[in-house]
């Protein structure tokens, strides 16, 4: 079981970190999307407090899109290892659950969430960097990466029912965003109902000094698993991310992947990020755009194309950075 992986990393008496345990999914209905999130953070200046956060991405109502967001005090949070629990308010997460609500900007929302959990744990770093809790700035792992979630989401007296529809839950802990980064995945590609794609792109800044972008790849696909995310495959891999696309390829001695994620600027929200140093980033994400990836294998000295694959409006993804994107609109706005 991957219970374990979802236990917080950090004390209550650790200052200067963050971690958040997010939750990504659609409605097979409607293709909405949604993105939700639980937060702890000990700013290096200020009280420690707790978060919660909602998005609801509606491909069809634009206008039906938002996101808001609410703080609360330290004193109502709570959590446990056995089993794992956070609680925020009213709002609990488990390892197998998500119940909350949340109210603000003229919204109202509640969703109530059960799935099964998930046997794999899926990281996205090299190996090595979850030695002694995680060597970098930010470490992140899915312990259900790929899951049957059945429930319900009641938006604005709207209420969506859920039937082992698949949803994603990752956690993360750090002290400091990259200073420019996407991630991605998409778990519901036409024709391939095992597949799952998990992408990250960093760069960060050293002294001033601007490092060359890291791009990291799982994908597990036909009972296979695909880690193109060790040290041994960065030199190979490329990315590059602007705007509402992140174009991608890496590969190891056997299988290159190559692939794309795309939205429009409609499609994403603007949401406001600081750092437990104070330092102010933006964060432009979706829940909504298309993915396409070509998968190919080698044939002696070739690559030979073996299969492609599209999820269209189903890839969930983000870039972020110092800069808001200001073809982004829609904000994610903090509620009192």
């Amino acid at each position: 079981m991957t219970e374990i992986y979802n236990h917080r990393h950090w004390t209550d008496d650790k200052r200067g970190v963050y971690e958040v345990w997010y939750l990504t999914w659609n409605h097979p209905g409607t293709d909405q999307g949604f993105w939700l999130r639980y937060i702890t953070e000990a700013p290096v200046a200020g009280e420690p407090h707790a978060e919660l956060w909602f998005a609801r991405f509606d491909p069809k109502r634009p206008d039906k899109t938002f996101a808001i967001h609410k703080h609360f005090p330290v004193s109502q949070l709570a959590s446990s290892t056995q089993p794992f629990s956070l609680s925020i308010a009213d709002s609990r997460l488990g390892h197998d659950h998500a119940r909350g609500q949340l109210a603000g900007d003229g919204h109202d929302v509640r969703w109530d969430l059960r799935w099964d959990p998930s046997h794999e744990l899926v990281r996205q770093l090299p190996d090595v960097m979850y030695a002694r809790g995680g060597l970098g700035e930010t470490t992140v792992q899915s312990p259900n990466p790929r899951v049957a979630m059945s429930g319900s989401v009641v938006v604005d007296g709207e209420q969506l029912s859920f039937d082992r529809a698949t949803l994603g839950q990752t956690h993360l802990w750090g002290k400091k965003h990259a200073y420019s980064w996407t991630w991605g995945r998409c778990a519901e590609f036409a024709g391939a109902p095992d597949a799952l794609l998990e992408i990250l792109g960093v760069r960060l800044q050293r002294r001033g000094v601007m490092l060359p972008p890291m791009f990291l790849l799982a994908l597990d696909l036909d009972g296979e698993h695909h880690r193109l995310n060790q040290w041994r495959h960065v030199t190979r891999n490329r990315a590059t991310w602007n705007g509402q696309h992140v174009a991608f390829s890496a590969q190891s001695l056997t299988v290159k992947v190559e692939g794309e994620l795309t939205c429009a600027p409609g499609d994403m929200v603007a949401s406001p990020y600081v750092d437990p140093d104070g330092q102010d980033l933006w964060c432009m994400n979706t829940m909504i755009g298309d993915a396409r990836i070509t998968i190919h294998r080698r044939a002696g000295l070739r690559w030979r194309e073996h299969r492609r694959l599209e999820g269209k409006r189903r890839a969930h993804f983000e870039l972020g950075g110092r800069v808001r994107d200001p073809a982004v609109t829609r904000e994610h706005i903090l509620v009192p």
